[in-house]
């Protein structure tokens, strides 16, 4: 048991990349509720929302209602994803102290994504990473698409290790690496992970999995093992890539928490009230939970 850290970060991202894609708009007031009823959980680390363009993504045209809008508990960070600099001083005046950018591993994917090459993404938002360290602002690193892509399929370890290393380089203090479409295994993410670890430190990284073919947790313990300590989830498992086929949504906090204190790994979260903010959700949402531990204590 000693290979595994004694504590574990959990980064909430279920109000941002887990309702993004909800094609019903959750209304402010509920986005607002869900925040708020995370932060009582005890978790530390809960990405708020996106300060991009109503046009891309209208569930999130309320960004600065919804950070207005939440009880800011002390010792919690609420980062929010800003894709430029028109994000990031929208996201300034309403007092954001972290934020974080998106690439991907993929160049397809970046194509189809966010219509730029992966170079070209890097270069759009590094005046943000430079007006953020000027201003003493924390920056958070998205990598996607780092074990396939729904596009070219097979993404080179390479890849992925060189984008970490840059947005290391320009002033991330942490990178999330990201299996958009679910399609990972644990040796394929070990090997991943410990890629990348040559280059950033391991204290840097987090991982994102997604659980479209059952094997989130399966990855996030095979990782674990090499001793990452922070781990992307949302609860209820809500979201999803809307590019992958059968892509059910990002793990679930739920399932993580229950697996996380099974092997003696402090979180800090109260179980209970996650499993009943993500009930409540999947109440306001209109469908079952995607946790597994919800739907057993339910």
């Amino acid at each position: 048991m000693s290979m595994y850290p004694k504590q574990v970060r959990i980064v909430e991202v279920g109000a941002r990349d887990g309702l993004q894609n909800e094609k019903t708009i959750v209304p402010t007031a509920s986005k607002i509720e869900l925040i708020d009823r995370l932060s009582a959980c005890g978790l530390r680390s809960i990405e708020a929302t996106s300060f991009v363009s109503p046009k891309w993504i209208p569930q999130l045209a309320d960004a600065t209602e919804v950070y207005t809008g939440i009880e800011k508990k002390s010792g919690v960070s609420y980062p929010v994803l800003v894709p430029n600099l028109q994000g990031y001083e929208r996201a300034r005046a309403v007092n954001v102290s972290e934020i974080a950018v998106f690439t991907a591993a993929s160049e397809a994917f970046a194509q189809k994504n966010i219509n730029a090459s992966i170079d070209e993404s890097i270069e759009r938002f590094r005046p943000v990473i430079e007006r953020a360290q000027a201003d003493g602002i924390k920056v958070r690193g998205y990598v996607s698409t780092v074990l396939g892509c729904p596009y070219q399929g097979e993404v080179p370890v390479a890849d992925v290790v060189r984008v970490a290393q840059r947005l290391h380089e320009l002033g991330c203090y942490e990178i999330s690496l990201g299996d958009t479409i679910g399609i990972g295994t644990p040796k394929k993410a070990q090997e991943m992970l410990a890629a990348v670890a040559a280059v950033v430190p391991m204290t840097s990284l987090a991982v994102h999995f997604h659980d479209t073919r059952g094997q989130a947790l399966a990855n996030i313990l095979a990782c674990l093992e090499l001793g990452v300590s922070v781990i992307d989830s949302a609860v209820s498992g809500v979201g999803g890539c809307p590019y992958a086929r059968g892509a059910s949504g990002n793990v679930a906090s739920e399932d993580v928490v229950y697996m996380l204190q099974g092997l003696g790994i402090e979180t800090g979260i109260d179980l209970d009230r996650l499993i009943a903010t993500g009930l409540w959700l999947s109440a306001q949402l209109g469908r079952e939970t995607s946790s597994k531990v919800a739907r057993a204590a339910a």
